[in-house]
C-alpha cells in the first residue's frame, strides 16, 4: 500500500541524499511530498534543482505516513525555523515513521526528543546527538522503532533498503 512521504528540504541538501532515496521511494510507489520554506525550486550543494511542491505553511504533519530529511547544510538551515521543528516533534512524538541521513538529525536535536534514542549520523553530528541525550552507534543504519539514521552517502543503499521496508 502506498504511503505519503514528506521530505523537508531547502538549500545545499546533499544532492544524492535527496536525490537517491526520493528515487527509491517513488519507484516503490510511495507519493512524495518535498516541503521546503516557499513552493519553486532550492538547489543542492552540487547544483541539482529540487522543486518543491509545498511551502511548510500548506501542510500538516497529520498529513503523511513518513518523514523524511536528508543531509547537507539543509537541516541546520531548517532548525532556524520553529515551523520544521514542531512538523518533525509531531513524527517523533507520536512515533511515526522518521528517517534521516548525515546531518538531518540537528532538525531532531532542536525538537528536544532525542534523549534516549539509539541513533547515528554524519561523524560531527554524532557528537550533537550525544550531548543531546541520544545513544549513539556508528553504524550504516540504525533503526529504533519507527525511527530509521544512517551516516554518509554511501550508506544509502542500506538506509533505502531499511526506510522502505519500514513503510
Amino acid at each position: 500500500m502506498a504511503k505519503s512521504v514528506a521530505v523537508l528540504v531547502t538549500n545545499l541538501v546533499e544532492d544524492v541524499e535527496y536525490t537517491k532515496p526520493v528515487e527509491a521511494l517513488k519507484s516503490a510507489g510511495h507519493k512524495v511530498t518535498t516541503i521546503g520554506f516557499e513552493k519553486g525550486t532550492v538547489e543542492g550543494k552540487h547544483g541539482t534543482q529540487i522543486n518543491i511542491d509545498k511551502s511548510i505553511d500548506e501542510v500538516s504533519p497529520q498529513d503523511f505516513d513518513a518523514l523524511f530529511i536528508p543531509g547537507g547544510f539543509s537541516p541546520d538551515q531548517l532548525r532556524a525555523d520553529q515551523r520544521f521543528v514542531e512538523f518533525t516533534k509531531f513524527f517523533l512524538a507520536t512515533n511515526k515513521l522518521t528517517a534521516s541521513i548525515c546531518h538531518g538529525p540537528q532538525l531532531m536535536i532542536q525538537t528536544g526528543l532525542v534523549l534516549g534514542r539509539t541513533m547515528t549520523a554524519y561523524l560531527t553530528v554524532q557528537t550533537d546527538l550525544y550531548y543531546a541525550g541520544a545513544r549513539i552507534e556508528d553504524k550504516a543504519v540504525v533503526i529504533d522503532g519507527n525511527l530509521i539514521t544512517s551516516r554518509e552517502p554511501k550508506d544509502i543503499p542500506a538506509f533505502n533498503d531499511a526506510f522502505l521496508s519500514a513503510l
